[in-house]
């Protein structure tokens, strides 16, 4: 069975360094045997590809893309936490936040990204409890946010 390492390098991704908190608080706290991932915008390279409210600035499509990059950033997170992606047990919860436009009410589809991919590199630990929320306005105008906490052994 592959590794989640293996997993990522198959699905043609690779983990981006761990991005610095944009305020004041750490990526990851260890607490027993969960790790709890802070919030996690799309960076990529250290920018957001897209700024704005999805159902008015930002697609649907595209928003859910951006939930997957929130979620390869929170891996690259509890890999530098934890060392090896095979210590991870679960993924327990992932809370999705959505920056809407006020009649968009497509919230769970877009953190489908993020936990569809935490089941392809995950597989069955990857299935999750989860919230899908809308919000008025994310950090830096962020149209996504995604939150997790994994059990690690």
């Amino acid at each position: 069975m592959a590794t989640p390492e293996e997993r990522i390098a198959e699905l043609g991704l690779t983990l981006p360094e761990v991005v610095p908190p944009v305020a004041s608080y750490v990526p990851t706290v260890l607490s027993g045997d969960h790790v709890y991932v802070s919030g996690q915008l799309p960076f990529v390279d250290g920018k957001l590809p897209a700024t704005g409210k999805v159902g008015a600035e930002v697609d649907a499509r595209t928003a859910q893309e951006l939930a997957a990059v929130c979620v390869l950033n929170g891996i690259a997170a509890v890999r530098a936490e934890i060392g090896d992606l095979s210590k991870v047990v679960r993924v327990v919860k992932v809370g999705g936040f959505v920056a809407s436009a006020p009649d968009f009410t497509g919230h769970p589809g877009v953190i489908n990204g993020a936990s569809d991919l935490l089941g392809q590199i995950f597989g069955e630990a990857g299935v999750h409890a989860r919230a899908a929320v809308g919000v008025a306005a994310l950090p830096l105008d962020s149209p996504v946010e995604v939150d997790m906490i994994v059990e690690v052994r």
